[in-house]
């Protein structure tokens, strides 16, 4: 049927990493993080060039940020190192350099820094700056799902989808989906779509892939939308929509 054949292909384009810019400190005035910058404290330093990257309480300037973030990175700060990676990746501030990129994404994974993990493992997933490897990808995925880092989880559990750097194993794939839906993140909720649509690691049960698909649809993601509808349309009575919509109502309110 091509409504199931455009489930199983739509799978496959659920994956995308990023890095995590940080965050500043909410309350602390721009002109005093900077004193403190300035006296080499490393949280400081991150925060100052946070708020030049994104244009927070300052104008944006991608050449300061650098400045500020690498001086953060080189005394061994993981967020900083994890910053100062993104930046390297985008090209902003700095000429574009996905092996530069790698090198500071390690240094902060290698601290336990989650969100590098989890871009590393995106790196070695796709090979930018690295050579590909599904099992190192596999292994960086893992350290940031184990700390609860939904991109991560959701993107071990596609491994797990694919057999790629693991065994194939479906029923593995839906727990790290199922973690990460939990957590409110939109590409987990429509894999997770996608696995009861196809009945991958559990039954199959259409009412179960609309209700993902439709809480999916509220964050605005579109392949859950598209397939919401076409479920909809060719496989679904009326009752059993009912039904969806009032299941997702329900996550929704308990999420």
């Amino acid at each position: 049927m091509k409504t199931l054949q455009t489930i199983g292909l739509l799978l496959l384009l659920s994956t995308f990493s990023s890095a995590y810019a940080g965050d500043c400190f909410k309350d602390e005035d721009v002109a005093d993080c900077r004193v403190k910058a300035e006296q080499g404290f490393a949280d400081a330093q991150t925060n100052l060039g946070s708020m030049y990257y994104s244009g927070q309480g300052v104008a944006q300037d991608y050449k300061e940020a650098v400045k500020w973030t690498r001086l953060a990175a080189e005394q061994g700060h993981a967020p900083a190192q994890s910053n100062l990676g993104l930046m390297y990746e985008n090209g902003k501030g700095v000429t574009q350099d996905y092996k530069e990129a790698v090198k500071w994404y390690r240094l902060a994974a290698e601290q336990g820094n989650a969100p590098a993990q989890t871009v590393l493992g995106w790196r070695y997933h796709s090979g930018k700056g690295v050579a590909q490897d599904y099992k190192e990808a596999v292994k960086w995925y893992r350290l940031a799902a184990e700390q609860g880092d939904a991109q991560a989880q959701t993107n071990l559990g596609l491994m797990y989808d694919n057999g790629k750097g693991v065994t194939q194993d479906y029923k593995e794939a839906v727990k790290w989906y199922r973690l990460a839906a939990e957590q409110g993140f939109a590409k987990a909720q429509f894999n997770l779509g996608v696995s009861y649509g196809m009945g991958k690691g559990v039954a199959r049960d259409d009412v179960m892939a609309h209700m993902y698909w439709n809480i999916a649809g509220v964050s605005g993601h579109k392949d859950a939308i598209k397939l919401r509808g076409m479920v909809e349309k060719e496989m679904m009575t009326p009752s059993q929509i009912a039904e969806a919509q009032k299941l997702a109502r329900e996550w929704m309110k308990k999420h």
